[in-house]
């Protein structure tokens, strides 16, 4: 049953739209596809009809799937899906479902965003944003010599870098840039050294924004990103 793979932190309703959200995504159903009937979804998962009427009402609000009278529960084609949604991405991003096309994308939108917000926080951080920074950093250094998560303390510089440049629209993203971010920085975070190797990139950022070097600032992030780009594509072997 699909349930023994769950997190015993998540609820029901949540494990069922986790399960759902990654068979979508995955191909499993695929769009104009009609989803089984509730009480068959009921018995894959061994749980209630209102525990998977709750799971495709939240599908339903990213986007990803509409109910029809007399049809049932369709599939959307991915240009109807809320692909900011911070659990569509993390979906479509699996290692198991991740493809060229959209590792393509997800670098191209970082490329787009983080360099010039890096940019602007160099000019705009606050001091206790530079000092929040340089901890964030100091976290990421601890976990290299084996005293911490290095995903956590790079997803948390990486937030307070975002939140620092100081543009209301960029912080209204940072949910969805930090489900691309995890999903990067869980895969390259696999390579043997690579947290080490990109340490320095990192120092380069933060003394950059500390100083108010903008361009500085926005060359260091870029450089992360290519450094990121290139592992992540040797990672998954794309050609």
């Amino acid at each position: 049953m699909d349930k023994k793979h769950y997190s015993s932190r998540l609820t029901f309703q949540e494990q069922v739209l986790d399960r759902l959200g990654q068979d979508i995504c995955s191909g499993r159903y695929t769009p104009g596809e009609v989803l089984p009937s509730e009480m068959e979804l009921c018995e894959r998962f061994g749980i209630s009809r209102i525990v998977v009427r709750e799971a495709i009402k939240s599908l339903v609000a990213k986007g990803m799937l509409v109910v029809r009278r007399k049809v049932g529960t369709t599939v959307l084609d991915p240009m109807h899906w809320n692909l900011f949604d911070p659990s569509v991405i993390s979906w479509r991003a699996h290692p198991s479902v991740l493809n060229q096309a959209l590792s393509r994308d997800l670098m191209e939108l970082r490329r787009i965003v983080e360099p010039a917000a890096a940019r602007l926080a160099a000019q705009r951080a606050s001091d206790d944003e530079r000092r929040a920074l340089r901890a964030a950093y100091l976290e990421m250094e601890r976990a290299v010599a084996g005293e911490g998560d290095y995903v956590a303390a790079d997803l948390a510089f990486h937030s307070i870098l975002l939140a620092a440049c100081g543009n209301q629209f960029v912080r209204q993203m940072q949910d969805a840039m930090s489900a691309i971010l995890r999903t990067s920085f869980e895969i390259v975070s696999q390579k043997p050294g690579g947290p080490a190797f990109s340490l320095p990139m990192h120092e380069d950022l933060c003394r950059a924004i500390e100083t108010g070097d903008a361009k500085g600032a926005e060359r260091a992030a870029l450089a992360l990103i290519e450094q990121a780009d290139s592992d992540l594509n040797a990672r998954l072997k794309f050609d």
